[in-house]
């Protein structure tokens, strides 16, 4: 697949390519350097991938985060003695 680079030096990723890749408009992309070519990677947020992983329980998200608070203060705590 042939793409054109502009005078702004942009290059439109062919659709065929975007769709494979699950790449849509404002994600972000990386460019990464190996020997003479260059790898297109999409980068992915923890946004993206919020509901990726089912929920172990049915336990409400407040007290979950409460706990997890609480673990982090633990850690702080232990971390500062």
């Amino acid at each position: 697949m042939l793409s054109t680079v502009t005078s702004k030096g942009q290059v439109t990723i062919p659709k065929e390519i975007r769709d494979l890749l699950r790449i849509h408009a404002n994600d972000k992309v990386d460019f990464v350097l190996d020997g003479e070519r260059v790898v297109l990677i999409p980068v992915k947020t923890l946004l993206d991938l919020r509901g990726a992983v089912p929920a172990a329980g049915k336990g409400a998200f407040a007290q979950e985060r409460a706990r997890a608070k609480a673990a982090v203060a633990e850690r702080v705590r232990g971390e500062m003695e």
